[in-house]
């Protein structure tokens, strides 16, 4: 039996979320099922997290267990023929038996796209938070300033979190403007639900006067999800990278 690690990209507009669900459309569905008909048996699939509906990834990792010989270039065009155009295998390759998607990773990092401009533009809002108002970047690197390093984020996450264990380690939050975009970059060791789009709605609630940096320290230790800023939207969020 080998481990194969497949990485993937895809636009998660159309899905609800990684995670196979009843009567819903999933990217693991999907991919499970064509990986089952090229390889003529069923096959099952490990992600490295469980992204929500709608949010994207560029490089989004997971393993499945074969007996097969995969000669990988012919796999890969096998396999991308089968699958819908908003899903791509970008690479695939053997690893240790023992090797798990999800538990191996050592951080994964997400960007967050931020359309700021009084001007619409319905060809800029698929991947991107509309909002007209200016934002103040520099008031927004502040606030991420404050969420780095080892902290418990229970404030930064949402009721649906599955886990007991809130505490996570931030090495680098940044947001950059680039025109009419602004960009958080966020890198951590682990995430909890919601945790990045609530810091993306917390930097503009910086920007927008309604938080104070000065808070943070507070509402991270009594742990007040109510005091920061709204989630912000799905479809402006990617998995940029996983870390082993």
């Amino acid at each position: 039996m080998k481990r194969m690690l497949l990485t993937i990209s895809y636009d998660g507009t159309a899905y609800h979320g990684w995670q196979v669900q009843q009567n819903a459309v999933t990217v693991q569905s999907v991919l499970c099922e064509a990986l089952s008909e090229i390889l003529k048996r069923k096959v099952s699939v490990t992600g490295t997290s469980r992204t929500d509906a709608g949010v994207h990834a560029k490089e989004f990792t997971c393993h499945f267990d074969c007996e097969d010989n995969i000669p990988n270039q012919a796999f890969l065009k096998g396999l991308n023929s089968v699958l819908p155009n908003d899903i791509a295998v970008t690479d695939c390759k053997q690893v240790a038996n023992d090797f798990h998607a999800r538990y191996n990773a050592k951080g994964k990092t997400y960007c967050y796209n931020i359309y700021n401009s009084a001007k619409k533009d319905p060809f800029k809002l698929r991947y991107a938070w509309a909002i007209e108002r200016p934002l103040d970047v520099d008031k927004m690197n502040e606030f991420a300033k404050t969420i780095i390093g080892k902290h418990d984020f229970f404030a930064f996450s949402s009721s649906g979190r599955t886990v007991e264990d809130t505490v996570r380690t931030i090495s680098e939050c940044f947001f950059t403007r680039t025109d009419d975009y602004i960009k958080l970059t966020v890198t951590a060791n682990g995430f909890l639900y919601n945790m990045v789009r609530i810091i993306v709605g917390t930097a503009v609630a910086v920007s927008d006067g309604k938080v104070l940096c000065s808070d943070i320290p507070e509402i991270l230790e009594n742990k007040q999800r109510e005091r920061l800023g709204v989630t912000a939207p799905a479809n402006a969020l990617f998995l940029e990278k996983v870390h082993y």
